[in-house]
């Protein structure tokens, strides 16, 4: 089971490495292909005066530090091309945000490096159509079908993390799980999949009772990896702090799903 975890954003070195710590369980657990995510941006937040994070120099240093430290693989999002031959220098997966992931540049540029590529599905996107995302990937990485193998081979994911209804609320609808895994190896955004985007007056806030439920089911359903943001204090975290789990609760989720994982 591939399994995601890590602070929404880079808020401090001391932050980065406390929750980096407090995650070591799952790196050394054979059930578990662990990678540790954090973001050095976030270029999407809803009001100007949001935090965003230390920028790209910052911050991959910082997580450059985390793999040093504790040895794990590394994941982090971008959100234009240029940044991308420096993160693959230091991260083994760049992703691409879901308003990003028909950017047709992003995307092929982030196909030429030498890493795993893992693209969001869009909160307005149809998740059939994910398939030609995905082929702007696979296509610039010598493969002309997406295919759930071939996806597998080019190193590619798509994460599923929750669709807009109405206005501030999103919903998972499971059918996408199993559209998208019948051209690419798939991952869960189970604390994403609660947000309620803007519903805090100029920044989003969330439902985190949601996100163990989710999980379960979407585990039930069959998905090949979780994406979950988490934090020593969500209370207090710069952002998406109402949709995290703390480090507690995400080693029971974690514990819960790999238990259904197991009967199935």
């Amino acid at each position: 089971m591939i399994l995601i975890a890590g602070p929404c954003v880079i808020e401090s070195r001391d932050n980065l490495m406390r929750i980096a710590e407090g995650l070591q369980q799952y790196d050394s657990n054979e059930k578990i292909d662990f990678y540790f995510k954090a973001s050095f941006d976030k270029a999407n937040r809803t009001s100007l005066d949001s935090f965003r994070g230390p920028g790209v120099h910052e911050g991959l240093k910082m997580l450059e530090e985390v793999q040093k430290e504790f040895g794990y693989k590394l994941l982090t999002d971008v959100h234009e091309g240029w940044q991308i031959k420096e993160a693959a220098s230091v991260v083994d997966v760049v992703q691409i945000p879901a308003f990003l992931c028909r950017q047709t540049d992003l995307l092929v540029e982030a196909a030429k490096s030498d890493c795993i590529v893992n693209v969001k599905k869009g909160q307005f996107m149809n998740p059939a159509d994910m398939e030609y995302s995905a082929l702007k990937v696979l296509k610039t990485r010598g493969f002309e079908e997406a295919t759930y193998a071939n996806s597998q081979k080019a190193n590619l994911w798509l994460t599923e993390r929750g669709s807009s209804f109405g206005y501030g609320n999103l919903v998972v609808d499971m059918r996408s799980l199993m559209i998208m895994r019948s051209f690419a190896p798939v991952i869960f955004d189970a604390t994403h999949a609660v947000q309620m985007p803007g519903g805090a007056g100029g920044k989003s806030s969330g439902k985190r009772e949601f996100v163990v439920p989710l999980a379960k089911a979407a585990a039930a359903v069959g998905v090949d990896g979780f994406f979950f943001e988490t934090h020593f204090d969500p209370s207090c975290a710069l952002s998406d702090g109402p949709n995290m789990l703390t480090l507690e609760d995400l080693k029971k989720c974690v514990d819960a799903i790999v238990k259904i994982q197991e009967v199935l």
